[in-house]
């Protein structure tokens, strides 16, 4: 393996060239890869839906879910199948685990749904089976508005919407708001009386009149000519000219009876858009597509098709967009893409001012090719750029830089000695290849497992690892391949370099010193118009292609000259007096003093452990709990307003408006998308459904983050060099805007509200949610208002809601059969009577020029006979003449039952609540001291857990913790299981390095003190251990403090094999510590930032703090920042001090360990008890001479 280091430096030239070329493609990768907020997550689930209209929930339980469990439990992969039997509707989702073959499963969903079928009963409608994804939420939302008739704004509303969904990156462009249309047919009860028609012969007409028949072929000698009877209803007077029935000479069409028109649906919802009716347009895109680029084309399409409106039409409706993520990608990418330059920039800065100006260009050089590289393979496995692939970036900037540290550090030392520059490149790249492999291999190995994270956390981290694996891949190529290459071609363009440098020598050095700000500002100018190609053309002229290759130009050339005139400025200091042998360093003397007594090592392992000891206790009585996902910063929010009782849907939107008046009036909300009754916009809420007593709901959006008015803040640095600032005005802050919008909503009269948090990040439901599942209905129904009165009386909990039926009345018609077959009635004819009082019998469908899909046909009493009453006065035609409804039939109100929910086959109910975020209580410590701390899901579910365990719930009841509970759980177990994974797969690699269990063990001790370093980061910055975030951030440790740890026992084993091993373990403490420094510097640099919420703008200028995306990596980043400095701090002490504890025992300086290996019946044993036998023995003789034969001696005479 290490001849291919020799290999790429004898085909330099080819070594060059693939440099360039991989430059090139990374490049282009990257400008063409798709950019988007989150990562397209594609949920493993199946909806089932089976309308059946008129069947009552009991009945869809009995007739449509059971038989669909039946022939549903049984799938391969099944994970959960819950049910829902409602009024007219079943449905039924299964969830299938991660990694499924969705096309093999959904036919084999198909196949049993036929099976299914077969035992339904007759009426009901056709299933349809769809796909869960939550990626598949609108990108842009177009409103449209104004003062114009309702058909009016629906048909501009659906050009719009074709001339959107005809673009290529558009998946869908769905409306909401809108009514369907339909043709409505009016029989006064009256005239239906007097002609004496049924509701069975209006449907005959209709259906029988509205075909189109293919009636064959005319077959000839001569010819062939197809026939057809076209009889489909066209427009209204079609249907207004049926005949109905025969009256003597007259024929009564359906006109005479009746008044037609074309018309909308009853209203089941309004839709108002800042407080004005509107007809919305929710885009979304095509996976693979590039957000911000589809909502600009979506923006243009508008633009374009507006300006096509006659111009009434333009002054008449108002269109605007909102909810643009657009917006929200843009602000992500260019923050993350700030700070990996920021990341580049501090690393850079710590290499150049511990090497040099030519080895940080060197190093400097792996970072940009390392991340070109990365998207080549990105693009390759068509994978799109989001904000988790940023952040694996920023996360790899330190870490991809130590085996070019290590590499050009070597290198560095090997010219000082004499070396020619491609000579010392290529003995560097060799001496710490495998150094840098097993470094580079253990690193992978911590996230190999995570590729395997189950859930929707997993698919939303997912792309981490697999970016970290790509970089760390590729770095490993630059520092082995293209580094050893590169620093050899560059020596000799170093050595003119050098000779420039020392002309320049000649100056007086303050005139040198003033050149280097012009040289580093050329090469920041260099890059920024790299960045930007319209850097340095503002102007108006054009950038693109010239733009780029001018910044490559002016980089190029600065830095060439930066490089020289930094050479000339370096100072060099010449020593009068050389001293031959080894110069021991303070450290050197440092790790001496440990390791050169018997006792210093006991004494460092003793104040490692307690200091390990004491944090873990401290931690444990001092942390802020535990989180499933990082609270960010919210931008968008739902408002359910919820009430209870047979409302109608102006009832409703009376309440509505309430609600909706208060929110348009307060600060901080940009926009408002208002719904009464059905409707809504689709969000992702993490499958958290509005409650089932909401009659209506606000979509908020607030003002972006950075749009926010700012406080502007003047101060004096140092007492007189002025200094202004600008913060967010707090009053802006998304909480605490809710928060007000909360305790507002709250003092409205008869209704209840609750606030839906939208923030980043996989989407979770509300994070205490209770299960009970059971047979019996009405121990069932006791169990939850059991459980329900349990939430109230818990402190810390806020929006509590369960899915119990809701009070409510359904009016029920009994139907005495004996006496309606007296009358020669039945419940059919009863049926057809009653659906013209509601909502009219479905004749048949048509299509009009004015809709894109078929509209129905329903026949119905005016609005004023649509009510009970009119029943007691109907009659209907039987044999005997028209006779009386209400002679056989009577009504009475029953309570309403809602729905049905049931999962694995068996009937639940939920309870579940929010915590409050402010939420603390009064914790007594071990130490018997109180202390106030913050409430957390967690803890609450222990408190409740405890109750459920004591408390005397009904006999056969189970409960469970779902929700984020149950995703919390899950990921938790991944996680540990994934970081005892990784350390077994790190300590196969170690021990086939180091051939040594003690050692392979030694360098995994650094990842318990990372974990110390970790719990000392969350207490020092008040933060939550996160389940996602501080997790993933531990199970990334275990891969990158093993790495200083390899390269100290490494160096270690090579020294001791010609020097003693007490000598060699101080030598390598000495030798090592400025790269493992380097290493460690350079790691925590680049994640600092984020640490503290950076982010620089080097293209805009200025800064950002705690920015909605930085706040999602705080955690994750002080996690690798703390743990990584502790480690590494401990780790210079710790492993040389327990490399002389192995010496000093080994060489019996401990009696304990000695006995102990005295006792044991190996070869070892034998002869320490041997040694021990002689010694006693020879401390008994009282003679001054020992004298002993050896037979092994040559007793033969010297020739």
């Amino acid at each position: 393996m290490i001849g291919l280091v020799d290999w790429a430096i004898a085909r330099a030239r080819m070594v060059l060239a693939f440099i360039l070329l991989s430059l090139a493609i990374g490049t282009f990768a990257y400008a063409v890869l798709p950019k988007e907020g989150e990562p397209d997550i594609e949920i493993p689930a199946i909806i089932i839906s089976m309308p059946f209209q008129g069947i009552s929930a009991e009945d869809s339980e009995k007739l449509l879910i059971k038989p669909m469990e039946t022939e549903l439990s049984d799938l391969d992969g099944l994970k959960k199948l819950t049910a829902t039997a409602v009024d007219g509707y079943a449905n039924i989702v299964l969830e299938f685990e991660f990694g499924w073959d969705k096309t093999k499963i959904i036919a084999d969903v198909r196949d049993r749904m036929g099976n299914a079928q077969a035992k339904f009963p007759q009426g009901g409608g056709t299933y349809s089976v769809s796909e869960f994804n939550f990626s598949e939420f609108p990108i842009i939302i177009i409103s449209l508005s104004g003062s114009v008739p309702e058909r009016t704004l629906l048909k501009v509303a659906q050009g719009l919407q074709d001339s959107i969904e005809s673009l290529e990156p558009v998946l869908s462009a769905s409306l909401t708001g809108n009514r369907d249309e339909m043709l409505e047919v009016l029989i006064n009860p009256l005239k239906l009386e007097t002609y004496n028609v049924t509701a069975g012969e209006l449907i005959g007409v209709v259906v029988n009149n509205n075909q189109l028949i293919p009636a064959g072929t005319v077959d000839t000698e001569n010819s062939n000519f197809s026939v057809k009877i076209p009889s489909s209803f066209n427009e209204a007077l079609d249907v207004n000219s049926l005949p109905v029935k025969i009256n003597g000479d007259r024929v009564v069409t359906l006109g005479d009876i009746a008044d037609i028109r074309l018309t909308f649906a009853d209203r089941t919802g309004t839709a108002r858009f800042n407080g004005e009716t509107t007809v919305a347009i929710q885009v979304v895109k095509r996976k693979g597509f590039n957000l911000i680029d589809t909502a600009n084309l979506v923006r243009a399409e508008i633009e374009k098709q507006t300006m096509l409106w006659p111009v009434e039409l333009k002054h008449a409706i108002e269109v605007t967009t909102s909810n643009d993520q657009s917006r929200n990608v843009n602000s992500m990418v260019k923050q993350l893409e700030g700070s990996v330059l920021t990341a580049i920039a501090l690393v850079m800065i710590v290499v150049l001012a511990a090497l040099g100006s030519r080895p940080a260009f060197l190093v400097g050089f792996a970072i940009p090719t390392s991340f070109l590289l990365c998207f080549a393979f990105l693009a390759v496995m068509g994978i799109s750029i989001s904000n988790i692939v940023m952040f694996g970036l920023i996360l790899a900037v330190g870490m991809l830089v130590d085996g070019a540290i290590v590499v050009v550090e070597y290198a560095d030392k090997r010219i000082t000695e004499g070396a020619g520059p491609m000579e010392a490149y290529g003995d560097a790249a060799k001496r710490m290849f495998w150094p840098i492999v097993s470094s580079t291999a253990t690193t992978l190995c911590a996230f190999l497992p995570m590729l395997f994270w189950p859930g929707v956390p997993g698919q939303f981290m997912g792309m981490l690892p697999v970016t970290l694996i790509f970089v760390l891949s590729a770095s490993l190529v630059v520092a082995l391949i293209y580094l050893p290459v590169l620093g050899g071609v560059s020596g000799g363009i170093s050595q003119v370099f050098g000779d420039a440098s020392q002309t320049l020598r000649q100056l007086p050095w303050l005139v040198r010193a003033l050149l280097v700000p012009p040289t580093l500002y050329g090469l920041f100018v260099g890059a920024m118009q790299l960045l930007n190609p319209h850097y340095l053309l503002s102007d108006g002229r054009p950038g693109g292609l010239w733009g780029v290759l001018m910044g490559i130009a002016l980089f190029l050339i600065s830095a060439v000259i930066s490089s020289i005139v930094m050479g000339s400025v370096e100072v060099r200091w010449h020593k009068r007096r050389i001293t031959s042998g080894h110069q021991r360093t303070s450290f050197g003397y440092f790790i001496k003093f440990i390791t050169g007594n018997p006792v210093m090592p006991v004494v460092t392992l003793a104040g490692v452990v307690g200091f390990v000891v004491i944090t873990f206790q401290t931690f444990s009585t001092n942390n802020n709990g535990v989180e499933f996902f990082v609270a960010t910063e919210p931008e968008q929010a739902i408002v359910y307003v919820q009430a209870r009782g047979n409302l109608s849907v102006r009832e409703k939107d009376t309440l509505l408006k309430q609600a909706e008046l208060i929110i348009l009036n307060t600060p901080g909300v940009q926009s408002t998308f208002a719904f009464a009754g059905e409707g809504g916009l689709l969000a992702n809420t993490g499958g958290a459904g509005a409650p089932l007593d909401t009659i209506g709901q606000a979509q908020i959006e607030l003002i972006p983050w950075g749009d926010r008015p700012t406080i502007q803040n003047t101060r004096k640095i140092l007492g007189f060099i002025p200094w202004t600032s600008s913060t967010m005005d707090m009053a802006y802050d998304g909480n605490l805007v809710l928060n007000n919008l909360q305790n507002r909503l709250d003092v409205i009269p008869g209704i209840k509200t609750q606030i839906l948090n939208l923030a980043m990040g996989p989407a979770s439901a509300k994070p205490v949610h209770l299960r009970l599942k059971g047979d019996d209905w009405d121990d069932l129904l006791t169990a939850t208002s059991l459980a329900r009165q349990k939430f109230e009386n818990t402190e810390g909990l806020s929006a509590i809601e369960d899915t119990l039926p809701l009070p409510g009345i359904d009016w029920r018609i009994d139907v005495d059969i004996e006496k309606a077959g007296r009358y020669g009635a039945n419940v059919a004819t009863v049926g057809s009577m009653v659906q013209l009082v509601t909502r009219g019998i479905l004749l048949d469908t048509m299509r009009v020029e004015s809709s894109d899909e078929e509209i129905e046909i329903r026949v119905r009493f005016p609005e004023q006979d649509r009510v009970l009453s009119t029943l007691d006065t109907l009659k209907v035609r039987t044999p005997n003449g028209l006779i009386p409804l209400s002679n056989f039939i009577s009504r009475k109100p029953v309570a309403k039952l809602g729905q049905i929910t049931r999962v694995d086959r068996k009937r639940f109910f939920d309870v579940k609540a929010g915590v409050h975020s402010d939420a603390t209580k009064i914790a007594i410590g071990e130490d018997g001291i109180s202390r106030e701390i913050k409430m957390t899901p967690s803890e609450i579910i222990k408190e409740i857990s405890a109750w459920l365990d004591a408390s005397s719930l009904p006999q056969g009841i189970e409960w469970e913790w779902t929700g984020d509970q149950e995703d919390e759980a899950e990921s938790g177990a991944f996680l540990t299981n994934a970081f005892m994974g990784a350390l077994g797969l790190m300590f196969i690699i170690l021990l086939a390095q180091f051939n040594s269990i003690y050692n392979s063990i030694l360098v995994l001790l650094a990842v318990i003190l990372s974990t110390t370093g970790v719990l000392i980061g969350m207490l020092v910055m008040d933060q939550a251990f996160s389940i996602i975030m501080t997790g993933t951030g531990i199970v990334a440790l275990a891969g990158i403090v093993v790495n200083n740890n390899i390269v100290l026992i490494d160096t270690y084993q090579e020294y001791s094999t010609y020097m003693p091993r007490l000598e060699a373990i101080t030598r390598t403490a000495e030798a090592r510590i400025r790269p493992v420094l380097l290493t460690t510097i350079t790691t925590m640099a680049g994640l600092t930032p984020m640490m503290f919420g950076l982010s620089l703008d080097f293209i805009g200028g200025g800064y950002t703090v705690d920015s909605p995306t930085a706040l999602w990596w705080k955690q994750l980043a002080t996690a690798v920042v703390f743990g990584l400095g502790t480690a590494t701090m401990l780790t210079l002490v710790f492993t040389p001090a327990m490399l002389a504890l192995r010496i000093w025992t080994v060489s019996g300086a401990y009696g304990a360990a000695l006995a102990i290996r005295a006792s044991s019946w190996t070869g070892e044993g034998r002869r320490i008890r041997e040694d021990y036998r002689l010694s006693k023995a020879a401390k008994k003789y009282k003679g001054h001479e020992i004298s002993w034969e050896d037979d092994t001696l040559d007793t033969e005479p010297s020739k």
